[in-house]
């Protein structure tokens, strides 16, 4: 019996291929869309329904929900804590797996977990919000312990148009690069190793990283 797949935010670039990767292995994938849009993907179901409306009701069955959610102006930045929040909350005491689109600026760079990507004097200034942002709600995440959480950081640079390649390497809680010194992941072969993770369950109530070959 193929698993059943909830992608919240699912109109959006990272959202529309996770739909693609998910339905391509055969699972039973709903695409939680707000507004006039829906999921292009025919074998996918759409339901209209904004991420903050959703209900017990509305996840209850799904084995997995993954979490697309995206904000990138300064006055809806905050949106990444309380919606995280919102969701964690309706899927609280179930065995309903959270898994997370995360990012690259929470990531450590040192062996003692003191000093982020963020924090670095190089990280640019217009990044910084977002991964604050971000950080913020992972931070959130870590303190939740009724909830089959899993968060996802990309590589530095995520590419959103970037070739699927097949290939990607595994991380942990540390910021890293691969054989030629660079740290770039596709959002396409990000959402291979996303629905990856739901096949492995490797990494429930963790935070992992993922970067190209």
């Amino acid at each position: 019996m193929s698993k059943k797949v909830a992608v919240v935010c699912a109109a959006g670039k990272q959202g529309k291929l996770l739909v693609d990767e998910a339905v391509s292995r055969g699972y039973a994938v709903t695409g939680f869309v707000r507004g006039n849009t829906k999921v292009e993907n025919a074998q996918a179901k759409t339901v209209v329904k904004d991420l903050f409306d959703l209900t017990k009701d509305d996840l209850s069955g799904f084995d997995v929900v993954i979490d697309a959610f995206g904000a990138w102006a300064p006055e809806v930045l905050p949106l990444h804590r309380t919606s995280l929040k919102h969701l964690c909350d309706i899927l609280s005491g179930t065995d309903t797996r959270l898994l997370v689109v995360g990012g690259a600026g929470s990531l450590y760079v040192n062996k003692e977990h003191t000093l982020q990507v963020k924090d670095l004097p190089d990280f640019p200034e217009i990044y910084k919000p977002l991964a604050n942002a971000q950080g913020a709600a992972l931070e959130d995440l870590r303190k939740r312990n009724d909830v089959k959480w899993t968060f996802l950081s990309p590589a530095g640079n995520f590419v959103a148009d970037g070739e699927r390649t097949g290939k990607y390497i595994l991380g942990g809680e540390e910021y890293f690069v691969n054989e030629r010194g660079v740290s770039e992941i596709s959002y396409a072969d990000y959402a291979i190793a996303m629905i990856d993770e739901i096949e492995n369950a490797n990494n429930i109530q963790k935070r992992f990283s993922v970067i190209g070959e």
